[in-house]
């Protein structure tokens, strides 16, 4: 199980695209490069980019989860773009649909920003 994790960030915006497998194995890794990247910077939104992310467990819902939690506390967005049916149904299941914006195009993210910012 492995996980290649690839951050960017874009004035305050942090993307985090993610390929292979994100479940307890891999989680730790994600969360400290995370938590790296935003003491770091000031983000104010994340976008995980889960195109070609295979498998999700809770571990992945916490970190998520955990980064909105940051997030909710500055007014800042995280945002999900591309998931598989496998990631989709876990995503659903747990909940986080309800309170992730869950977004199909790019050019959404830019006036999701725009419309919070």
């Amino acid at each position: 199980m492995s996980i290649t994790v690839s951050l960017y960030v874009e004035g305050q915006v942090l993307y985090v695209n993610l390929n292979g497998e994100l479940d307890h194995h891999t989680a730790d890794q994600l969360r400290s490069r995370l938590n790296s990247v935003m003491s770091e910077s000031r983000i104010q939104h994340i976008v995980f980019n889960l195109k070609h992310l295979d498998f999700m467990d809770s571990s992945g819902i916490g970190i998520i989860l955990g980064r909105y939690n940051q997030l909710k506390s500055v007014n800042g967005t995280v945002m999900v773009i591309g998931m598989k049916p496998l990631v989709k149904k876990v995503f659903e299941l747990s909940g986080l649909s309800q309170i992730i914006k869950v977004v199909e195009d790019e050019k959404q993210i830019t006036a999701i920003i725009r419309g919070i910012a």
